[in-house]
């Protein structure tokens, strides 16, 4: 009883000082993450815990790396991205003159750059705009770099790979003509405001880890940022099964259109 009122207030705190509500996530997935960095640092209680945060700046930013999800990958699930690029891309660029396309909780860029890889491949990037944002400014930092391991790019065409890296001290590069591209910014997607008028929103393999009162803010969220018409571009583990009450309709698999 008292571990649960320790954790409850530590919730609170936290919500106070970085407008992040650890409610809205997964009770159980995000307690084990958190209590196995408090131990880490030898402390008994979360009451301790945060007051170490509070005097350490270091420690407050690895408890947002920790808290944060970064698993990331160039062309994730890769049929997927190649219906955005043979059917709904090509859709959207006869009907409108210029496209605004949001990466939401991007991590460390690789969803970014790989819509950014699509759009220059269909001669696109001119006619469209890419907005990439993320929680954590520590991987926000890491993707405006740009630079990765091969096994990121494991599912990257071979002429993309060829045309939009360059490798370098063990690691490949991404060109300047991308990260130019992009825009990145921080944003919290469970209290900040979004911008509308979106084309395209894509956010992937994020929803698994909030509850469900969470994910029904967010997709009530992402419909009102999107134009009539525009998609949103879910994870393989994440279909809306009654779209429409978001005023969605399935478009194709794990994409839905604002009706």
């Amino acid at each position: 009883m008292l571990e649960d009122q320790d954790f409850a207030q530590f919730i609170v705190r936290i919500k106070q000082k970085t407008a992040i509500d650890l409610s809205q996530y997964k009770e159980a997935q995000m307690k084990r993450r958190l209590t196995t960095l408090r131990q880490k640092h030898g402390f008994q209680t979360f009451e301790d815990y945060y007051k170490a945060i509070e005097q350490n700046k270091s420690m407050l930013n690895e408890f947002l790396d920790r808290m944060t999800i970064n698993v990331s990958e160039f062309w994730r699930n890769p049929s997927r991205w190649e219906v955005l690029q043979k059917r709904f891309f090509p859709e959207m660029l006869v009907s409108a003159n210029r496209l605004k396309i949001w990466s939401a909780a991007c991590s460390t860029g690789e969803e970014p750059y790989t819509i950014a890889m699509i759009l220059s491949e269909l001669g696109a990037m001119q006619r469209s705009s890419l907005l990439a944002t993320d929680l954590d400014s520590g991987v926000l930092q890491k993707a405006i770099e740009g630079s990765y391991l091969e096994r990121s790019l494991r599912d990257v065409p071979a002429v993309c790979r060829q045309k939009y890296f360059k490798q370098a001290d063990g690691a490949f590069q991404i060109s300047d003509s991308l990260k130019q591209f992009i825009q990145f910014k921080q944003q919290n997607l469970l209290h900040d405001t979004f911008d509308t008028s979106f084309d395209l929103i894509v956010c992937r393999n994020v929803m698994i880890y909030f509850t469900e009162e969470a994910k029904h803010l967010l997709y009530q969220k992402f419909a009102n940022a999107l134009k009539p018409g525009g998609l949103l571009f879910v994870g393989s583990t994440e279909q809306i099964f009654s779209p429409a009450q978001y005023g969605f309709e399935t478009a194709d698999t794990f994409f839905y259109r604002k009706m």
